[in-house]
């Protein structure tokens, strides 16, 4: 019988709780504005750590009606604020609680509520939304990040309003101002420029961040200083000459990088670092003899320590946590040391075992790691020197070519990006990359969307076809395909077009390539070239164009595809006379080419050119003002004479 009685006694007693949520959530919709508020508090109350109370709430409906009376104009600051209280304890719940509450929109209705003049009811907002962001299901992207954030910021007066509290006494609202400020001033122009100007108690914020980043400052104040620092100087707003940055920021940064900092602070410190100097040479050969900074970062790879080293578990899960962002913040930072100057790169590949621990990068199960080693193999690869002995000893372009088989777009940009530099032909890589299928792989590349790896998959079978044997030019054209090199030749992307121009000159080059080619898809490469010529391009474009049509001119059977085609040679007439002397220039090498005397059938093309007027055209341009321009006609019209 005791087991029949216990189905009923536990339906009474969830009927009680879900009739007493019920009472919680009518009370909202009294037309009393006083009981209403009763009814919050009491809400506040029964739902503090009990997460039946709270599910049962949100269930009925009461998260919809809390955000409409929070967001009421005519709801007093008190509701207001209780209703937020409420919400952030509701958020305190389960998981599902949370995908509850963003399902109802919260989030704008809470960064609305900022806006109020009163710090109770900002506290109350600021404290829900941190609950709901410290979640694992709040999509990152719904927090306010990015330029436009920023500028709603920046416009709703938050410089003015945040700077006076870097003068608080609390340590506390000090850096919570200090790191609002290294958000704000991230890759944004606006902002940095009015931060530079910008007076608290009489001293300009720069030289208070300098202050910030002084020895006696704790640790995470100098580094958050030395972030808004780095960041207004990259947004344009400090010179890299300045004192504050070559004499205070960059030191201090360099300091973050010791052996006796935290692992954390290892990896910060060598980030802003990398960023602060990727883009200028001069802060690089800084950097780079400060403090012995390219040795003391080799340290990043001896984590985690032994295992049978540490007694201590808490250490090695710390060692092991930290790992992976040591040796990507030391790869960044090796990648921007080494971005210019020969000497550092040199310095750096011979920093112990450096070469082995970038090529072992290169397969890394952290992605962020692989990326970084690979931009770090990208930077070093810059040297002709390093390219023909370390990259060559080290083999590096097998785990090259495997990443460029499987990754994520982000590493195969810059993986491919490096394989351009591996194709040079000075490079002793280049044949073993040929080898191993390079010219399929990367014109697969050229019909990605994203333009980044069309431009590096043309870019490099640009360098490929630099000088190379008929074979492997014939192999390009067969896997790139005339249908697809077209499709690239009208690519909305300026770089792609270029370098796809720069493939087709590199192709048409050595007399019995050119009329070996031209027989095979001249038709289809005039046909490119003459829309080119028509179309609205810049100059470099056009110029390309020429060019490419100089290569035709100088094939022993090809240059027959210009003197049987009027529009070509039209055009070429017209460019003899453009305004832009690097056109004009270009045109000429193709008359050069067509009426060279030695060569069978100079003639009969030299009479046509004659009766199209070239020849009064190449007297104008002997009497140009530019030199090059008018020795390339004199020496054009002494063919006609021979």
């Amino acid at each position: 019988m005791a087991c029949l009685l216990e189905t009923p006694i536990r339906m009474s007693v969830l009927s009680e709780v879900t009739a007493s949520s019920r009472h919680y959530v009518d009370r909202l919709f009294d037309p009393d504005p006083q009981k209403v508020l009763q009814g919050v508090i009491d809400m506040k109350n029964a739902v503090i750590g009990n997460n039946k109370q709270k599910a049962n709430l949100i269930v009925l409906g009461a998260v919809p009606r809390l955000l409409y009376l929070l967001q009421q104009e005519s709801s007093s600051t008190e509701l207001k604020t209780e209703c937020a209280v409420v919400l952030g304890s509701l958020a305190m719940g389960t998981e599902n609680n949370v995908k509850s509450l963003l399902d109802c929109h919260i989030i704008p209705a809470l960064l609305q509520g900022l806006l109020s003049p009163d710090l109770k009811f900002i506290e109350a907002c600021l404290r829900c939304l941190r609950t709901i962001f410290t979640s694992p299901v709040t999509p990152e992207e719904l927090l306010y990040t990015g330029p436009d954030h920023q500028t709603i910021l920046f416009n709703h007066g938050a410089v003015q309003n945040i700077a006076h509290l870097l003068t608080s006494l609390s340590y506390k609202v000090r850096m919570q101002a200090l790191k609002c400020f290294s958000v704000l001033a991230f890759e944004n122009p606006q902002v940095s420029m009015t931060l530079v100007n910008v007076l608290v108690d009489g001293e300009l914020l720069p030289q208070i961040f300098v202050k910030m980043l002084q020895r006696d400052k704790p640790i995470e104040m100098q580094l958050t200083s030395a972030k808004c620092l780095t960041y207004m100087c990259r947004a344009g707003a400090i010179r890299t000459d300045d004192n504050c940055i070559v004499l205070k920021t960059l030191p201090c940064l360099v300091r973050m990088c010791s052996k006796e900092r935290l692992l954390e602070e290892r990896v910060e410190g060598a980030e802003t670092l990398a960023y602060l100097i990727e883009p200028d040479v001069e802060l690089q050969r800084i950097a780079s003899i400060t403090d012995h900074l390219i040795a003391m970062l080799a340290d990043y790879f001896k984590y985690p320590s032994s295992v049978s080293a540490i007694t201590d578990i808490k250490r090695l899960d710390h060692d092991l946590k930290h790992a992976h962002e040591l040796r990507q913040a030391a790869f960044k930072l090796y990648a921007s040391l080494g971005a210019n100057d020969e000497d550092i790169r040199k310095k750096i590949i011979e920093t112990e075992n450096m070469m082995d621990r970038i090529v072992t990068g290169l397969s890394e199960s952290s992605v962020k790691v692989r990326l970084a080693a690979v931009r770090c193999l990208h930077s070093l690869s810059r040297s002709v020197q390093q390219l023909r002995t370390s990259f060559q000893d080290h083999a590096v372009w097998k785990p090259l070519m495997k990443v460029l088989q499987n990754a994520p777009d982000e590493i195969l940009v810059v993986a491919s990006s490096m394989l351009c530099n591996l194709l040079l032909e000075f490079s002793p890589s280049k044949e073993p990359i040929l080898e191993s299928g390079a010219v399929e792989l990367l014109c697969g590349l050229t019909q990605s969307e994203n333009p980044a790896l069309r431009v590096n998959g043309i870019w490099a079978l640009m360098n490929m076809a630099f000088q190379a044997e008929q074979k492997i030019k014939a192999d390009i054209l067969r896997s790139l395909s005339t249908e697809q090199l077209f499709r690239l030749l009208s690519d909305s992307d300026l770089n792609v077009l270029m370098k796809t121009l720069g493939l087709l000159r590199n192709l048409l080059s050595t007399r019995p390539h050119i009329d070996k080619i031209m027989s095979t898809h001249g038709k289809q490469i005039m046909q490119a070239v003459t829309l080119i010529l028509e179309g609205e391009h810049n100059i470099e474009v056009k110029e390309q164009t020429l060019c490419i049509l100089a290569n035709i001119a100088d094939g022993t059977t090809a240059k027959e595809l210009i003197m049987t085609n009027d529009d070509i040679l039209q055009k070429i007439k017209y460019y003899m006379g453009h305004s832009h002397v690097k056109l004009q220039l270009a045109a000429m090498f193709c008359i050069s080419n067509l009426i060279w005397n030695e060569e069978e059938g100079s003639q009969e093309r030299q009479d046509k050119l004659r009766d199209m007027g070239i020849v009064d055209i190449l007297h104008k341009l002997s009497q140009s003002p530019d030199s090059n321009l008018c020795d390339k006609a004199k020496t054009a019209l002494q063919q006609y004479l021979a």
